[in-house]
């Protein structure tokens, strides 16, 4: 029960943000900001889970979202730097730090099979609304070609990794 309860905490917490992003008119600059923020967020998850995990599985997903979402913000930190950008922070990055932040600390608090459903659980949450604000807004908002084309490849790896969580998800019911 614990675990619907963090996942829909973090779900409803991820659409209100998507919500704050719909309302306003954004940047290329916030873009990076809240594409690169998203990225790390789930590179921190990663390696909570790497060090708390003791489900081969899970440790190996948790190693691949590490390494494939620090990849991208690498390729977002030299396109900016190329593009001599600013990324600029904005609320909607503000609110996703600070989510993030609590859904770590109550997942810290968890060991064994239930923090590596409750991680799971929430890397397939986290996905879904990151995918969706991905594609229905931070895709359509890009000005810069380059940035649009960095989140929409970035966009194709992340509904790999939701199609990923969601299998080790089910796998583990």
């Amino acid at each position: 029960m614990f675990k619907h309860i963090l996942t829909a905490t973090f779900l409803l917490g991820l659409a209100s943000t998507a919500a704050i992003a719909a309302d306003a008119k954004i940047s290329d600059p916030q873009i990076a900001h809240i594409a690169y923020t998203a990225g790390q967020i789930d590179v921190t998850a990663a390696e909570q889970a790497v060090k708390k995990s003791k489900n081969p599985e899970v440790v190996e997903f948790a190693k691949t979202m590490e390494r494939d979402h620090k990849s991208v913000n690498e390729q977002a930190l030299a396109l900016v730097k190329k593009l001599k950008v600013t990324p600029e922070d904005n609320d909607v990055s503000k609110s996703l730090s600070a989510q993030a932040s609590k859904e770590l600390a109550k997942l810290g608090k968890l060991d064994g099979k239930a923090f590596d459903k409750a991680y799971i659980d929430n890397e397939v949450a986290y996905h879904k609304a990151v995918n969706d604000a991905l594609s229905k807004q931070l895709i359509p908002s890009a000005k810069n070609a380059e940035l649009k084309s960095l989140l929409e490849t970035g966009l194709t790896l992340f509904q790999e990794h939701q199609t990923h969580a969601e299998h080790l998800a089910a796998a583990m019911k």
